[in-house]
């Protein structure tokens, strides 16, 4: 499988098993838009790619270089695939849930059992300093 850009291992590795062809993929050079004054009215830096079997298209102008442009199209084109095939699977689908999960408040038998461990190690640590402070007056300090 060879794309006309070189991209990563991971991403060919997902491309081939998603069976995503580069000869399934039209490319596409426009002139940007927004910001970037003469060189972006002059120059076809913007890629734009479309995924005919599924009819996905990406279009980035991130860079001012346009070969940094098709790279990350292709990687966007990969991962928007990705996660249509793959659905709640894909990686950004698991990124997604984690960072839910992470926010989720915790429940109540959880609180208790991250206190109850927190009050055990505090008492460990009292307990620690009350020996330090009786081994110092016996010293006479």
């Amino acid at each position: 499988m060879n794309f006309p850009v070189e991209l990563p291992p991971q991403m060919l590795a997902l491309a081939a098993e998603l069976k995503i062809l580069p000869e399934d993929i039209d490319e596409f050079f426009t002139r940007g838009s927004g910001h970037g004054g003469q060189k972006i009215n002059k120059t076809a830096s913007c890629v734009e790619l479309t995924h005919r079997p599924s009819g996905t298209v990406v279009r980035v102008q991130r860079f001012r270089e346009q070969h940094l442009n098709r790279i990350e199209a292709y990687k966007l084109l990969i991962g928007k695939l990705e996660e249509q095939i793959k659905g709640a699977e894909s990686k950004r689908q698991q990124e997604i849930f984690k960072v839910r999960k992470q926010k989720q408040r915790r429940s109540r038998k959880a609180k208790e059992k991250m206190l109850q461990q927190k009050h055990h190690r505090g008492g460990l640590k009292e307990q620690r300093q009350n020996a330090l402070h009786a081994s110092l007056e016996e010293l006479g300090h």
